[in-house]
């Protein structure tokens, strides 16, 4: 059962009446209703009826989620036509055939719905509706520049005829004619189907509609009009009971029933929709309520046969809808996937190029500290490495006490550190270093006698005395030996 709020609106040229509802199961409840009619504007009436409605619906807050409109019967023909088939979709093949043979002339500009009255041997009994496909284009033009796209537009006596069959209770045995007189149309409605008991969704009925004059003598036109329209709707059998709304309330019904001979009743329509009178209060022809109210309804109707967009501008709305959704949620996860990708590339990008960075800058000086060693291919391992010089430097700095092996290292650390120093400013190369308990022998070349005592000064501020010194000079270059002990206590048992 579908669940939700579904507005019915009654459509005609100079006015509109609006009903919404709220359904939850078989359960219906009327969240607003009003009547309206086109402001003085130089727009077309439908676009000025249009916005009327939209914005009163907005100013009372109505919302829904599907809509339906009742076209008002100055706007449509009814035909009776006879088809040679019985069958629903060869029935839909074939009406605009039989409708133009019953016109006379070409249906190619007119949009067709039908109802199947009856059914034989020889075929089908349709009542079938005609309006203009012009008017009805611009009718779902206004309403769709306002954000309303009804999944159906139909004849007002079909929905009214909806509205009594699935609110109207009556004994198995009635045959009712009902009979509805708004202020400018009159309606004549008989079920086919029996028994009449709530059938659901709506059974099968013969409808008839006419226009009213406000000067016509309605207790007269009604007995008139009850002789024609029990001919015209045989199919119903015999009315054996008349069932009368009148909304100018002139019509009396002993009146009628001496006439007609046949029982007759009012009909409440506040007590069919389960409403009370100030509820509609808002809407001044009730007739006009209970056809926007059989609108509304339509979409718990299975059968759908004199929807004019079946034939015309086919209802797209809740598919395109899905289509716009799932295209929407489709274009915005591709659009996040590449953006989250686009900045994850982008972040590697930079971390990469940082890394190499770091790692360009961090081999050059692996191999100035580690004696020329090569850098590992793993930063880990070089880290480690270099973790370990520095905390036997550090060591030796603090002066602890080294012995064997590790006393020699802490020395030759020393003696690194202060080459390093001063190796690019100096023009420095070294032949030998030779590391015993006590001194340190360093053997090499500067390309001058001052950048060879340069290097003098680097040793002495980083921590050695010198003890012995040699400078020659040879052709281009200051050859050098140099014997220094470091000034901290270290290295077997200490000096």
């Amino acid at each position: 059962m579908q669940t939700g709020n579904f507005l019915g609106i009654y459509l005609a040229k100079d006015r509109a009446t609006v009903v919404c509802l709220e359904v939850q199961g078989r359960e219906r409840k009327l969240v607003g209703c009003f009547s309206v009619s086109p402001e003085q504007s130089e727009q077309p009436a439908f676009q000025a009826l249009a916005q009327r409605i939209a914005a009163v619906c907005a100013e009372r807050q109505i919302k829904f989620t599907e809509a339906a409109v009742a076209l008002d019967c100055a706007m449509f023909m009814q035909h009776s036509i006879h088809s040679e088939f019985s069958d629903v979709r060869k029935i839909t093949q074939t009406i605009h055939f039989d409708t133009e043979e019953a016109l006379g002339t070409d249906a190619t500009d007119v949009a067709i719905a039908f109802k199947i009255n009856s059914t034989d041997q020889t075929g089908a009994d349709i009542s079938a509706f005609t309006t203009q496909k012009q008017m009805l284009s611009d009718l779902l033009g206004a309403l769709q520049s306002n954000n309303i796209d009804p999944f159906s537009v139909e004849p007002d006596v079909s929905c009214l005829a909806r509205f009594v069959c699935q609110s109207a209770s009556l004994s198995a045995d009635a045959r009712p004619l009902f009979a509805f007189l708004s202020r400018r149309n009159g309606y004549f409605i008989s079920p086919v189907s029996s028994p009449w008991q709530g059938i659901s969704p709506t059974p099968a009925t013969s409808m008839r509609t006419f226009l009213l004059s406000p000067s016509q003598n309605r207790n007269e036109m009604l007995i008139k009009q009850v002789s024609m329209s029990t001919a015209l709707l045989q199919a119903a059998g015999t009315a054996n009971r008349l069932e009368i709304f009148d909304a100018a309330d002139s019509v009396s019904c002993d009146d009628i029933a001496k006439k007609i001979a046949v029982e007759t009743s009012r009909i409440d329509i506040t007590g069919l929709a389960k409403v009370s009178a100030d509820a509609i209060a808002d809407c001044p022809d009730a007739v006009e309520f209970a056809i926007a109210y059989g609108a509304a309804i339509a979409q718990l109707d299975g059968s759908h046969g004199t929807n004019f967009r079946g034939d015309f501008m086919p209802y797209q709305g809740r598919k395109m809808r899905l289509q716009q959704t799932l295209k929407f949620f489709a274009v915005a996860a591709v659009i996040l996937m590449f953006a989250v990708g686009l900045y994850g590339l982008m972040q590697a990008v930079q971390f990469n190029k940082y890394r190499a960075q770091l790692r360009t800058k961090f081999t050059k000086d692996f191999t100035a500290v580690m004696f020329g060693e090569k850098m590992p291919s793993k930063t880990k391992e070089a880290t480690r490495k270099i973790s370990t010089a520095l905390r036997r430097i550090k060591e030796a700095q603090k002066g602890f006490s080294l012995t064997g092996e590790e006393a020699v290292a802490a020395k030759l650390a020393l003696v690194l550190q202060a080459l390093n120093k001063c190796a690019a400013t100096t023009g420095l190369n070294i032949d030998t270093v030779s590391i015993s308990d006590k001194m340190i022998t360093i053997n090499g070349d500067t390309p001058s006698p001052e950048n060879t005592l340069k290097m003098f000064d680097a040793l002495k501020k980083t921590g050695f005395n010198v003890l012995q010194q040699r400078i020659s000079t040879d052709p281009g270059r200051s050859t050098f030996g140099v014997t220094v002990e470091p000034t901290t206590k270290q290295g077997g048992g200490g000096q």
